[in-house]
């Protein structure tokens, strides 16, 4: 049996071709196109199986599909590339790397999402196929360069080893002018507290549109908790006064929980700069804060979604990033427990946790930020990076300012100081009360 893509050969009752990962149908039923569509790879083992998701993908220009032409960005009001020449919009393809998480078995990655070589070049060179040029782009920095004799815009769409290339985005939904709004209505909130230069400075003129690189990933997994649990039986209070005690009395019941957990699109950053949360060097931690994204909305990768907007690489493996999944995939266990057992109102204390991942899926996906950021330069010299993060899908915003500590203090005061008056008040008048 072949692939009817690639024609590479694929053992008999194989579900998808090992090297372009293309789903493989017998027969033409449309039941068995479906539950093979909807099936991982059969392959999936402790070594991770990887699905190309940049099958297809071609360096080189981009053409619009109606009159040829490589002057291709994104149109944020309908989330469609649009060809600035002739104005037809059209999409990239849906991300396709999705899978029944209930049959999720072993490891599977995309493409995008594999082992970065660390040696890997940034530089990559391109030959301009209108007029013959070679066109470098840095990725670091950019997937796109203009052919510097005929001004066609060169595209990278293949994966390369160095984490630049992920497997599906999300475009960007939300104007820079829309941004900027949803910032100053943020920032307003908090001028009161912010200090006086950073009021003086603010301006939303700078902020930046930049996609970020994350990990998404799905889990089909086994959860074992043990422990105890208190329930309430009785609230009584002893004695009056000032002398007045209250007491609660529980049984206590030991418990279990034994469940399979499906959790769909995890999502874990993929930069070592942004997972790096030293709150005395920057508060970049609110990136987290503004999810979470439409991801049944991901797209292939595209360079052109990228035009006119600037892009973090991926500078992580998967192998790093499991421990941190790890941790929040048995997070998510004990909440799903603790939904089952609300009979136990006076707390439950897990004694073991056994969480057992049968399947996993990884894949690498850019998730839109608009950014302002502003570093404040402390009396002492110190530094710290304020960031205001909107979601460029959805709007949600969350963020820091430098705040007037000598504002902050006397307001501290005077409130503990009314405070203080009000309580004495209160005493006074349960004296002559008495």
């Amino acid at each position: 049996m072949f692939c009817p893509k690639c024609g590479t050969q694929v053992a008999d009752g194989g579900a998808f071709c090992p090297a372009c990962g293309t789903a493989i149908v017998i027969g033409t039923a449309a039941a068995g196109i479906a539950a093979a569509a909807a099936a991982p790879p059969a392959e999936a083992t402790a070594t991770p199986v990887v699905v190309k998701t940049n099958e297809g993908a071609k360096d080189g220009i981009n053409k619009c599909p109606a009159c040829g032409s490589s002057d291709i960005a994104l149109n944020l009001a309908t989330g469609l590339l649009r060809c600035n020449f002739c104005r037809k919009e059209f999409s990239s393809e849906a991300d396709t790397l999705d899978y029944d998480i209930s049959r999720l078995q072993g490891v599977i990655i995309g493409s995008g999402s594999d082992t970065i070589v660390a040696d890997a070049a940034t530089m990559i060179t391109l030959k301009c196929t209108a007029c013959g040029a070679e066109v470098v782009i840095d990725t670091a920095e950019s997937a796109q360069a203009r052919c510097h004799w005929c001004r066609n815009t060169l595209s990278i769409n293949q994966q390369i080893p160095n984490g630049a290339i992920p497997d599906a985005l999300i475009p960007f939904r939300l104007t820079k002018e829309q941004a900027q709004k949803h910032i100053e209505a943020f920032v307003s909130k908090r001028q009161f507290f912010a200090h006086p230069r950073f009021k003086a400075e603010f301006t939303t003129q700078n902020i930046m549109g930049v996609y970020l690189p994350y990990m998404v990933i799905d889990v089909n997994a086994h959860a074992d908790l043990r422990g105890q649990g208190e329930h309430l039986v009785r609230k009584y209070t002893v004695g009056s006064g000032d002398n007045k005690k209250t007491y609660y009395d529980a049984d206590l019941y030991n418990l279990g929980r034994d469940f399979d957990l499906h959790i769909d699109d995890l999502t874990v950053e993929a930069s070592n700069e942004r997972i790096n949360q030293v709150a005395g060097v920057n508060t970049n931690n609110v990136i987290n804060a503004i999810l979470p994204y439409p991801l049944k909305e991901t797209v292939k990768f595209n360079a052109n979604y990228l035009r006119g907007f600037t892009s973090e690489k991926r500078d992580i493996n998967r192998e790093q990033l499991a421990p941190l999944a790890g941790a929040q995939v048995r997070d998510i266990a004990r909440h799903q427990a603790k939904q089952t057992a609300l009979f136990y109102d006076r707390g439950i204390h897990w004694d073991q946790v056994q969480v057992e991942n049968k399947g996993e899926l990884w894949k690498s996906v850019y998730l839109p930020v608009w950014l302002y950021s502003y570093l404040e330069v402390k009396g002492n010299g110190k530094k710290l990076l304020h960031y205001v993060a909107v979601n460029g899908v959805t709007g949600e915003t969350m963020g820091s300012v430098p705040l007037n500590t000598a504002k902050l203090f006397i307001v501290s005061a005077i409130v503990e100081a009314v405070g203080l008056v009000l309580g004495v008040g209160a005493t006074i008048l349960l004296l002559f009360a008495s």
